[in-house]
């Protein structure tokens, strides 16, 4: 079985901004000041709703029989839609399972509007049993099925009072959590050219979320202790066997 953790990082989507707000004179980084002052007069917050974010980088580690691997989709210079076809052209070919932090409350709504902007098909995703009766009972879409594990939602027991974020969940479990950057951090290092920063740090999310899915296993039973530390151990030796400074960053604090 394959197993796909992924993550996604995202910036404003300035051209919506202009259109919605008429500011076609302005820059990129004042158009969306604008827009996180509109929603943070809306809600009370400048977390933007999900069809103003662009995706910018999508990171997977990829667990299959035989390999362990993590990478970032595309290129520095692939556009949106390259990167989204590229994610849901993965799940076609290897109908992965998939697990993330968050992503039922965020990642895939993103992707879900994204993909509409860019037209961006993605048959086995969507299916529900219509097509292929096994995913009548578990498919990606819903929220109670083991094909796209939600780790931040399942671990809360679904209640929003009990979500916790995946920089302190990892730090609890003696994992290296945010290293170099958080969230709140992108869109001013990408306004400075920092996309490789950028894609470095959603690969260490992915870790942390695939080291955290690990020991979800085990406590429902799908290692038991020995399966669990060859798992461990195997992404230890990853990280030692990758020359990417990033992730010996991540080896070094990973006590």
């Amino acid at each position: 079985m394959n197993t796909l953790i992924f993550d996604i990082e995202t910036v404003p989507d300035t051209e919506l901004g202009r259109r919605l707000y008429h500011l076609h004179d302005l820059s990129d980084a004042q158009v969306a000041q604008i827009m996180f002052t509109k929603r943070r007069q809306e809600v009370g917050s400048d977390f933007l709703s999900h069809e103003q974010h662009r995706v910018i980088a999508i990171s997977v580690v990829m667990r299959s029989r035989d390999s362990l691997k993590v990478w970032s989709l595309g290129e520095e210079n692939s556009s949106e839609k390259d990167l989204i076809e590229r994610f849901f052209d993965g799940l076609d070919k290897f109908t992965p399972d998939l697990v993330s932090w968050n992503g039922a409350g965020f990642d895939f709504p993103v992707l879900h509007y994204r993909s509409l902007l860019h037209s961006v098909t993605a048959s086995r995703y969507w299916e529900t049993g219509d097509s292929d009766s096994s995913f009548r009972y578990s498919n990606y879409l819903s929220r109670f099925h083991w094909r796209h594990i939600d780790l931040m939602d399942v671990l809360s027991g679904f209640q929003g009072r009990g979500r916790a974020s995946l920089d302190d969940v990892a730090s609890l479990l003696g994992f290296p959590g945010k290293i170099g950057m958080h969230g709140a951090d992108v869109w001013d290092t990408y306004l400075q050219g920092g996309l490789t920063h950028i894609r470095n740090y959603c690969e260490t999310d992915v870790l942390n979320t695939y080291l955290i899915f690990l020991r979800f296993e085990l406590l429902r039973g799908h290692l038991n202790p020995l399966e669990h530390g060859f798992e461990v151990a195997r992404v230890r030796k990853f990280l030692e066997e990758s020359d990417a400074a990033h992730l010996q960053e991540f080896a070094k604090a990973w006590a």
